[in-house]
């Protein structure tokens, strides 16, 4: 950056929102990203870059001065919307479908079923003035993109990410820039289930924050039962009472059909 910042750094909040004085420069380190957010007179400008995630880093590191980044980053800038001050940034969930692929396969045996904790990152989306005007959205990461389907005419591209499939819910990493998602897996089916990678439904997923500020989704059930083309996804209407009590930060992006949902069996394990 030209100038350093004069203020401490202090842990990052999301949907609050900070006040900023034109010529103020609110920066922010979180994930694999640093973020720039300025306001002038009449405009916002905005830009980021990637850096190497820290794998002990746990916090969302901000502050707030005068001070602009450096000349060789690009910014977007926006038009200042109306005469507010103020930004907000909403956690959201990917607009693609994130599959996960555990490290491990996972082999769920016939008659039987299990819950695995998955950590999805998120998008940033920063919001402006009065009317909490929407300016981007930016992943914390860059997602790694794939294509889920029968054929490469039939399918969907969605993102990927790769995961530890985690079985025991203290054993997943708390971190402000990742959602917490319960996918319980019930294999009614007369043979082992393996779990190469899953197809989570990220769209339809709301967020919803708890006492210690961490991010929840609902959690996803899939049940496959007489074949493979059977298998039935359902998004719960809540958080898990293991997250304690939560409150909406942010709606899904996408309504799931009445009843839940059904998809084929190819299209949501590998």
């Amino acid at each position: 950056m030209q100038q350093t910042m004069t203020q401490g750094m202090e842990d990052g909040e999301w949907a609050r929102p900070y006040t900023l004085s034109p010529g103020d420069t609110h920066y922010h380190e979180l994930s694999h990203t640093q973020v720039w957010v300025t306001l002038l007179e009449r405009e916002w400008r905005v830009c980021y870059q990637r850096v190497a995630e820290d794998d002990d880093q746990d916090r969302w590191l901000q502050s707030a001065g005068q001070g602009f980044p450096a000349e060789d980053l690009s910014e977007q800038r926006f038009v200042r919307p109306d005469s507010g001050n103020q930004v907000t940034y909403q956690p959201v969930m990917s607009k693609l479908a994130m599959v996960i692929r555990p490290y491990q396969p996972l082999t769920i045996p016939a008659d039987s079923e299990c819950t695995i904790y998955v950590g999805t990152l998120l998008w940033m989306r920063i919001q402006v003035g009065d009317k909490s005007t929407r300016l981007l959205e930016l992943p914390l990461a860059d997602p790694m993109m794939t294509w889920v389907g029968r054929n490469t005419m039939e399918g969907e591209l969605c993102y990927s990410a790769a995961t530890f499939a985690r079985l025991v819910l203290e054993s997943v990493p708390q971190r402000p820039w990742r959602a917490i998602t319960p996918v319980r897996i019930v294999n009614d089916q007369n043979e082992p289930l393996l779990l190469e990678r899953f197809n989570l439904p990220t769209p339809l997923l709301s967020l919803h924050r708890n006492a210690q500020g961490q991010l929840w989704t609902p959690g996803v059930t899939v049940y496959c039962e007489s074949g493979m083309n059977s298998a039935r996804l359902r998004v719960d209407s809540g958080v898990m009472a293991a997250a304690g009590d939560c409150s909406l930060v942010t709606a899904a992006r996408e309504q799931p059909s009445r009843g839940g949902l059904i998809r084929a069996y190819d299209r949501m394990f590998g």
